[in-house]
């Protein structure tokens, strides 16, 4: 059987942090939960008991405690991308060519409402 998995050793700054990111309210609800999930692994609460409690599966818990054990509290912060991905340039071409090709009609390269919806 492997070894189970708990979250280093916390010491009291540590410790009030994570109640102040649990107590404050506000912030980013996937930084709330990461704090949740440490804080009750160091208070000693096994991993299928982290997971029923804050309704998530286990394997995302051992996610969060391996993630904080090797990160600190930098494993707390989402690490967004920026924005969707890029379309491919043939789908924008193809769409600029058919908005140029549009006239309105008193003759202005500005397509009516009309004409867009084609």
């Amino acid at each position: 059987m492997t070894e189970r998995v708990r979250v280093r050793e916390i010491d009291d700054d540590e410790g009030r942090r994570l109640l102040w990111i649990i107590r404050r309210g506000t912030g980013s609800v996937v930084t709330w939960r990461r704090a949740q999930t440490v804080l009750l692994s160091a208070r000693g609460m096994p991993v299928a008991r982290i997971a029923e409690v804050t309704f998530t599966s286990a394997d995302r818990v051992r996610d969060v405690i391996h993630d904080f054990n090797a990160d600190g509290f930098d494993s707390f912060y989402p690490k967004y991308k920026a924005g969707p991905p890029r379309r491919s340039p043939c789908s924008s071409s193809a769409r600029s060519r058919r908005w140029s090709a549009a006239k309105s009609s008193d003759g202005t390269n500005t397509p009516s409402m009309n004409s867009s919806a084609r």
